[in-house]
Order: C-alpha cells, then structure tokens, then sequence
C-alpha cells in the first residue's frame, strides 16, 4: 500500500500522477475501514480526501501552518502526517483525538473544535510571520458551512484589507452538519454553476503567456475579462470584493486540478480565496446518500450502513417530541436551531411546523439575538443548542435577554461530559455561566419524566430566560420526576450528604448504597434547579449537614457546589467538612462517560471512597 509509506508531506510530493490517485482510493477506504470500528466524523473526511493530498503536495504541514475551521476533517490529514497507524485509537480514552492537536503532531498547527474562526486565526498566523521577516505559507481551511458564522465574515473583512499572503480554502459541499441555510449558501450555489469562465480564464492565460506577444495582450486584455466575469458569475464575486483574489470553483477531487490552483495559490502576493466544491461521503454509497447521518457516526456495519449498536430513546429525543406536543396547543411556540435539527432531535417539529421553525446555520449569537427579538413581539422561541456552543451567544444571552426579562426558552443538550469529541465539546461550563446572569432559570431534569415536566413548565410558567440542560444519551436508575421542588431528598442519612443534579444523581444514590453497606449513611439530595439557588428552596433539605460532598460534571471555579457552600455559610448552616467533586479546572479530554467519570472520581465508586475518606479525616 502507498499510504504505508506516507508519513511526510515530502513522501506525497514523490508521488507521480497514477500513484496520487492510487493513495485517494486507499485512504477511502482506510477511512471507511477504521471509522467503521471506532465511530467519528466520516462523511466530512470522505469528502476532503483529493483536496487534503493536494495540500500536501504544495505545502510543509510541519512548517507551513495549515488551520482548519470545526475540524472535522482533519483525519486524511493526520494519517498523512504519520498518524495512521494510531487510528485504531480514534476517539477513544488517551488515542488519537478526532480533531486537530498541537500535542499531537507539529503538522497540526492550531486547535480546533469549533466553527468559524479559521480565517481570524490563520491572518494573525500571517501578521506574526510579517513582523517575525520569516518565510512560510498560512492556509485556512474553512467550510461553506461555517461561512454562515458571523466571525468569518469579520475574518475575511480585516484579512482582504490587510494585503497579508495567505490563503483561504472555501471547502463547498452544501452541507455544515444538516443541508446549508441561508444568502451565502445561495451564492456559493451561483459560484459553482461559473465554471464556464474558470476555464476560460485558465485557457486564456496559459495559452497567451507563452510567447511575449500573447503576455502583452494578456495585459490588454484586462477590461474584456472584467466583462467576461460579470457576465458569467452573477452579481460577480462576493470575496474579490472584499479583496481577496478568487480562484474557482474548483473540482475538489480532481486531485490534478486541485493541485495546480493551490500551485497558482501559493505565488499569489496577497489574501486568496480558493473555492472548491465537493461531495460530502464521496465514495461510500450510504455516506452520499445520508451525509448528516453519516457525519458523526458510532461503529457500523460497512456492508450495510447499519449501526453494530442501536441507539435508545435519548433526552434529545424526548425534548423533541414534548416540544412538538407543546407546539400543537400553543401555536406561539417556535423552535430554533444553529444547523443541528437532526442532533437536537428538531427534525418532525421542522417538518410539522416549518413555518415556526428556523434553521439559522452555524451562528449561535444571531440565534439568541433573534430568539429575543421574537420574544419581545410575543412569541415563545425555543433555542435547541449544544453547551459547547452556546457558549458563543454569551453576549446576546446577557444583553439582548436577559437585560429585558424576555420569556426566551434555552435547551442546552449536551450538557456535563459528552465522550470522544473531548475538550471541544463538553458541556462543562454551562452552571457556571448560566448561573451568572440575572434572572436566568436553569432546570436539571434527571429522567424523561423530569424532562417533559420541566420543558412544560419552562415555556408555561416561567416568565423570563430560561435554561432547560440536560446530557446526551439515555436515562439511567432513576426515572422518578420531582415536579416544581427545587431541591429533593432522595434518600435520608445521618453521616453526610451527597447533593448532585441531572444524570449524575444516579451515581450519588449508588454510592450511598455503597456506603450503607460499609455502615455509612448518606443522604441524597437532588437539585431539581440550580440558578437561582436560594435559601427557602435548600434549608430543609441539607437541615443538619455537618460532612457534604457535591458531586457535578463543570469545572470547578463557580461551580454549583461553590455557592451552594457559600449560601449556607450565609444562612449559618455551613458543614463542618465540604467536599467538591468536579471536573477540576482543567480541559476534560476525550473517552467514553463511564471512564472520564472513572478517571475523574465522578462515578458511584469514586464518590464512595471521597465519601470515606472524609469521615476519617474529621
């Protein structure tokens, strides 16, 4: 196998014609292969493979800086970067991460997880390398997708007027994670339907540029391919007039072609935007034909596309079919989403209601804008949003909502510790960040019982912004609901208390079981709501608590345990002996739940033995 031997840019560039094309189908089919056992992103890299063996047949990874914006598409290149031995690891506890890494490899030059910044990051990469007089190429890989982000568009801008040589490569394949939305996706779409003047302009050029007369006319002939242009690409391009030269729409797997614009791309002296039009799961029949299903996808069966595990009812799910019950008795109820219909389990309320559903692309600070001015006109907006990305509104979730008391409904999927996407993508600050704003309600449902009542009561009964948070995946022992208490004891001790909320109660009420065992009783309260966090709600149930362990999956400066102890110092009833269990102040990296709790001492066992060790020390 060629690939066998790839493990530098230099061993692609050795590679004749028949042999580049070879390693194409080779990695395919090494992708399939690989993510088949492991999971990850497939389509997304299924679709980039000619594109990313062109960069590297141009460019040094190892001393070029090749940024990509979300980043996931970054697997052709890491197994071209001598990784690919490693991928038996994917996304697994201590493997080879599923996203650009520093740590990793020097090709890899910038962290990435999150979408739309690709282009900000790569021009200060550039403006380093101005001021430092040194002499390497700064690329961003970006997405057609993450152009509907508001921070490309403040990237392209300080880029095209700063004259700095870099270069933006437009990956253009229709699709972020569900189908692209929105004006720019339109013109992309005109953009492709040009290429009729793309290869006039090529033809034209190397044909002239032969022979001193044919550069001569070639000058001459400035005016007449300005009219050329905007004959053929309706109302001309959008990103020369932000000042970078446009190069496309190229055939990103025509590995030749792509390598001889990228060639022409790197002797430009100035911002250049190089669009390429792909096929999202090129290659696997199911991955082009369900591109969203197969962009995050667990282990499958290569033969047939089906998952070698089927998925249960998830909380996702149930917020989805509870919304879409609450939308058919209150036709003021709309529902948003930032490209993730299908991840927050919007696709039936979509199609039921399409005209109360808005898909605005990945831009989650215009979604928390526009769910407030929608509230103001006295609609009832509900935001479906992952924690990690919701993060990006923190703005707009200050100041266009909460600063006015909008009735703004916030359903934070993804909360706490999410798996293989790692430090991207936990839902780790969300209490912490959320608990700060004035007038925030947040709600922890630990079952689907709890979730149903608590998305019910967010939109029926709470009057301002609103927070409903809860994990992905399923439920677990406990399927009880505690309806509109703030605060629940589950289970009576005398020893110590173990306060918990969402899903992780369940590991709370293990260890107590635990406990009870080596003679130890614990109580176990449930926060049912964890902002505001108020006296009258907590007196009675943690009433006589000398020894207290707090068990939550966010960081821990602000964290829900810090203030529920400074509240009770405050009220005169602060423990003996605190213990917070948390997730540290550090990243949380990638692997699965159960062995992040494990690592972290947030499961049963863990907690048990915290437990212990406290009631010895006092």
């Amino acid at each position: 196998m060629i690939l066998e031997k790839i493990h530098h840019s230099s061993d692609i560039k050795a590679l004749n014609s028949e042999e580049t094309v070879r390693l194409c189908s080779e990695l395919r089919r090494f992708l399939i292969d690989r993510v088949s056992k492991t999971g990850g992103h497939l389509a997304s890299n299924l679709g980039v493979v000619e594109l990313t063996v062109a960069i590297h047949k141009v460019f040094d990874t190892a001393e070029d800086r090749l940024v990509f914006d979300v980043g996931h598409q970054c697997y052709v290149h890491k197994a071209l970067t001598g990784r690919s031995e490693l991928f038996d690891t994917l996304r697994q506890f201590q493997g080879l991460s599923g996203f650009p890494k520093p740590y990793e490899s020097e090709d890899d030059a910038f962290i990435a997880g999150h979408a739309s910044n690709s282009v900000s990051v790569a021009l200060g990469m550039a403006r380093a390398r101005t001021l430092a007089k040194e002499n390497y190429h700064v690329l961003a890989l970006t997405g057609d997708g993450a152009m509907t982000g508001g921070l490309s568009f403040e990237g392209l801008n300080d880029a095209g007027a700063s004259r700095e040589p870099m270069i933006v490569i437009l990956n253009d394949n229709g699709m972020s994670i569900d189908a692209n939305v929105g004006a720019m996706s339109r013109h992309l779409s005109a953009l492709r339907t040009s290429r009729g003047y793309d290869e006039f302009k090529r033809r034209y050029r190397k044909a002239l540029r032969q022979s001193a007369v044919g550069r001569k006319v070639y000058e001459a002939g400035h005016d007449v391919k300005k009219v050329l242009k905007s004959s053929l690409l309706p109302e001309g391009s959008f990103f020369e007039a932000m000042g970078f030269r446009y190069m496309g729409p190229v055939d990103g797997h025509d590995v030749a072609a792509l390598t001889e614009t990228l060639q022409w791309a790197k002797e430009q002296d100035g911002p250049v935007l190089v669009h390429v039009y792909t096929i999202k799961g090129r290659g696997y029949r199911f991955a082009e034909q369900e591109p969203e299903r197969f962009h995050g996808v667990a282990p499958f069966d290569i033969a047939t596309g089906a998952l070698k595990k089927a998925s249960g009812p998830s909380f996702s799910g149930v917020f989805g079919q509870t919304l879409t019950d609450l939308a058919r008795e209150d036709t003021k109820i709309c529902a948003i989403s930032a490209a993730m219909a299908g991840g927050t389990g919007l696709n039936d309320f979509a199609h039921l209601f399409p005209r109360r559903f808005f898909d605005v692309g990945i831009s989650e600070g215009h979604a928390v804008a526009m769910a407030a001015g929608m509230a103001k006109q006295g609609c009832i907006p509900v935001f479906a949003v992952y924690s990690s990305f919701l993060q990006r509104g923190f703005d707009m979730l200050l100041h266009d909502v909460a600063l006015s008391g909008l009735h703004v409904v916030f359903a934070v999927d993804r909360a706490g510790l999410v798996g293989a996407d790692g430090e991207t993508h936990h839902g780790c600050f969300d209490p912490i960040y959320l608990s700060l704003i004035p007038g925030m309600t947040v709600l922890c449902p630990a079952s689907f019982r709890e979730m149903r009542f608590m998305l019910r009561y967010a939109i029926e009964e709470v009057t301002g912004p609103v927070a409903v948070r809860y994990p992905r995946g399923g439920e677990g022992m406990y399927r009880d609901c505690c309806g509109e208490e703030a605060a629940t004891v589950l289970r009576q001790g005398d020893d110590c208390s173990i306060v918990s909320y969402g899903v992780l109660i369940n590991e709370a009420l293990e260890a107590a079981k635990i406990l009870e065992e080596k003679g130890i009783s614990a109580r176990v309260v449930k926060l049912n709501r964890i902002a505001p966090l108020q006296a009258e709600d907590i007196q009675d149930a943690l009433a006589g608590t000398q020894r207290m362990l707090v068990l939550e999956d966010c960081v821990q400066s602000g964290c829900v345990g810090e203030r529920l102890a400074a509240l009770l110092i405050q009220m005169g009833m602060g423990p003996q002996r605190l213990v917070l269990k948390n997730c540290g102040n550090s990243f949380v990296p990638q692997g699965s739940v159960a062995q992040l709790n494990h690592a972290l001492g947030l499961d049963a066992e863990g907690v048990a033995g915290a437990v212990e060790e406290m009631l010895h020390e006092c």
